[in-house]
């Protein structure tokens, strides 16, 4: 995510509700960091919106596919939940 200084904490705030990682940060001058972190693809489907607005249209970022891991105990619940309902309709 590479993002103004004055947007650090809301963004990292951001990435670990979204039950993310922080990585590390590289500040890269200007004013500008860039942060490093694992989140799950599922919790970054609004991330682009959510972005611009925390940094008024002046951050982005880039992903890419990590790794599998196992969905904790109290999401599970929620995915068969909502995959019942869908087979239901």
């Amino acid at each position: 995510v590479y993002i103004p200084d004055a947007n650090l904490g809301d963004i990292i705030g951001d990435l670990n509700k979204r039950r993310g990682r922080v990585m590390g940060m590289t500040p890269i001058g200007d004013g500008q960091q860039v942060v490093d972190a694992e989140v799950p693809m599922g919790e970054m489907s609004s991330y682009a919106i959510d972005l611009r607005s925390m940094t008024q249209g002046r951050g982005s970022y880039s992903l890419k596919f990590v790794r599998y891991e196992e969905v904790p105990q109290m999401n599970q619940a929620k995915i068969i939940e909502e995959a019942k309902k869908a087979n239901e309709e």
